[in-house]
């Protein structure tokens, strides 16, 4: 089979027009690269087995301990054409693709060959075929490759060579290098049958784990792997990136080099400070590429940033340094794994998001794409913004994690535990304060409909409650500090009413019925007099029954049923009398400075 192949290449590159020389001479040159490896002795054996197809195979380094194997050269058109052929063909990797000599250096196959010689058969006699020529070789070199298989198969089991003793697999067990006694621990290990340190050393641990692996792959339990047994447990290492394509990705605009699963996700465009490739397949597998320009600070924003996307859950590590981050989450649907490092004015770094309950593969793909991972000249221009407006919803084209609702709280001690309402912080997965701080509910009552919040950081409150424990005059002027409209405006709002009356609308004691017109952000609230004392705490609407409530008719639970619950949680809240009339800039601030934004996230 593989004499017809190589006549009838040899054929089609005899039938390219010698008029195509000269003007080939003033082309770049090109290669269609079809794999890569990580060692110098697995790229020459690599590429010694497509040039045993192809006679212009070779085989370059690409930097960062990588080697590229690849056809050529080409002009840039013909590697398009012969790129389509062959792989519509079946006869090369379909994640194989077109790349500039330019990106190669030293040669390093085949035995004898230079960089510059190789380059110089373009100019010389131009690339190996045209494309009809290329594919009638192709067709008659097919023809036959059913009965040279049936030959090649029969010949390899007429001269199969007999088992390895025990006593031979030890000898070519010496054979091995460091590297590659290392590389069978790691694959023992991964496999689930060696447990010890990776020290190359083949001792009791490692013998007890090549027992554990050929007793339950059906072998003699010698404790000494054969040839064949080594290939087969590195085959079964190997095996987790069977349909993933895994090829090396340079990105020249980004500046990054690195390997990516281009079998299950591809290229699909720019939104600074992302590079994003979305999934090609039903796994829903996804890889950003992230560079931008900046410095520490511009790396602090990036850090929180990120935590507000969607692709990176809740739970997981939080690692920061002053030159770099690690984000890990993790939920039912995925893994995300974010790390990024800053150097030179860049910041360089990438996202793998991969489904959930697919570790062996995830972990094996993570540690894949780390180890390849090579900074580059270039770097994505930054965006305008970073999404600083909590409103926003995408950075970058990716969405941005946004809470189930956000009610408004008060402090009510100099520890920074804040009141707010029950309802608010109802079956929340997490609360927090201002978007920024975790919060745990200590302390509720959902019949008064009050919670108590205690802040996971210490923090401290420009202003604490003070509660007015004298009555107030009714239709007296009151206001309710809150986020009206759930963070949008980034601070607290006054809204002005009148104390209509000391119960609730079927006469409740623990009410206060308020001329007010508050929005559903503004519950949880403090309801302050004219001097900026805490008259109460504004409770959600109750439109029950199929009736609305007028607009302006709102509920705010009464001091002494507040303080009564606070000292139940451990709270001495403070109390004092009425005071002056504050303007209202006074008045205004005095509520901000004491109200905080609840979010309640999933």
């Amino acid at each position: 089979m593989l004499k017809k192949l190589m006549a009838a290449l040899a054929l089609a590159g005899a039938l390219t027009v010698a008029a195509q020389t000269e003007a080939r001479a003033q082309q770049q040159a090109y290669f269609i690269q079809v794999e890569a490896e990580s060692s110098l002795t697995g790229a020459r054996e690599t590429a010694r087995s497509y040039g045993d197809v192809f006679d212009n195979a070779a085989s370059f380094a690409l930097g960062g301990g990588w080697y590229g194997i690849a056809l050529g050269p080409y002009t840039q058109d013909e590697a398009e054409r012969v790129l389509a052929n062959l792989q519509g063909r079946g006869q090369i990797p379909p994640d194989s693709y077109v790349q500039d000599a330019g990106r190669y250096d030293e040669q390093v196959w085949p035995p004898g060959a230079d960089r510059a010689s190789t380059m110089a058969r373009l100019d010389a006699s131009g690339s190996s075929s045209s494309e009809d020529a290329l594919a009638q070789a192709l067709g008659a070199a097919q023809d036959g490759a059913q009965d040279a298989q049936d030959t090649q198969q029969q010949a390899a089991r007429d001269t199969a060579p007999e088992p390895e003793t025990p006593e031979q697999a030890r000898a070519s067990e010496r054979e091995l290098t460091r590297a590659e006694r290392e590389q069978l621990q790691i694959a023992l290990q991964w496999a689930g049958h060696y447990g010890g340190r990776i020290d190359a050393a083949f001792g009791p641990n490692t013998r007890n784990a090549m027992r554990s692996w050929q007793q339950a792959n059906g072998y003699e339990t010698t404790g000494i792997l054969t040839t064949a047994q080594r290939a087969q447990v590195l085959e079964q290492y190997n095996s987790v990136f069977d349909g993933l394509g895994f090829a090396r990705h340079v990105d020249d605009r980004a500046g990054i080099a690195m390997e990516i699963p281009l079998g299950v996700v591809a290229f699909d465009g720019y939104e600074p400070p992302f590079a994003k490739f979305e999934p090609t397949t039903d796994l829903g597998a996804r890889v950003l590429l992230i560079s931008r320009p900046g410095d520490r600070q511009t790396l602090g924003g990036l850090y929180e940033i990120m935590q507000t996307l969607e692709i990176v859950p809740l739970e997981g590590e939080r690692n920061r340094s002053n030159d770099g981050f690690v984000l890990k989450g993790a939920n039912d649907a995925i893994v995300s794994h974010t790390e990024v490092g800053l150097a030179d004015g860049a910041l360089k770094g990438f996202t793998l998001i991969w489904p959930a309950g697919d570790e062996a593969r995830r972990t094996r793909v993570l540690a894949r794409m780390q180890e390849s991972f090579e900074r580059r000249p270039g770097v994505l221009e930054a965006p305008a913004a970073l999404a600083d407006d909590p409103a926003v919803d995408l950075v970058a084209g990716l969405r941005v994690r946004q809470p189930v609702r956000s009610t408004s709280g008060f402090f009510v001690d100099r520890a920074g535990r804040v009141l707010t309402s029950a309802a608010g912080v109802q079956g929340c997965a997490r609360v927090t304060l201002d978007s920024e701080h975790e919060a745990q509910v200590v302390a509720q009552d959902a019949e008064l409909g009050l919670a108590v919040l205690r802040p996971e950081d210490a923090l401290a409150p420009r202003r604490v409650a003070q509660f007015r424990a004298d009555p107030p005059r009714l239709r007296s002027e009151v206001a309710v500090a809150g986020y009206s409209f759930g963070g949008v405006l980034g601070a607290p709002t006054l809204t002005f009413g009148t104390l209509e009356e000391m119960q609730g609308l079927r006469g409740e004691d623990a009410l206060k019925r308020l001329t007010l017109a508050s929005q559903p952000g503004d519950a949880g609230g403090p309801v302050l007099d004219d001097a900026g004392a805490v008259l109460g705490m504004l409770l959600p609407r109750d439109d029950q029954d199929n009736r609305r409530l007028p607009q302006d008719v709102s509920f705010a639970a009464k001091t002494d049923e507040i303080m009564a619950f606070l000292r139940g949680a451990g709270i001495d809240a403070r109390a004092g009398g009425a005071g002056g009339a504050l303007d209202p800039v006074d008045l205004t601030r005095v509520g901000a400075e004491m109200t905080v934004l609840v979010s309640c996230w999933d």
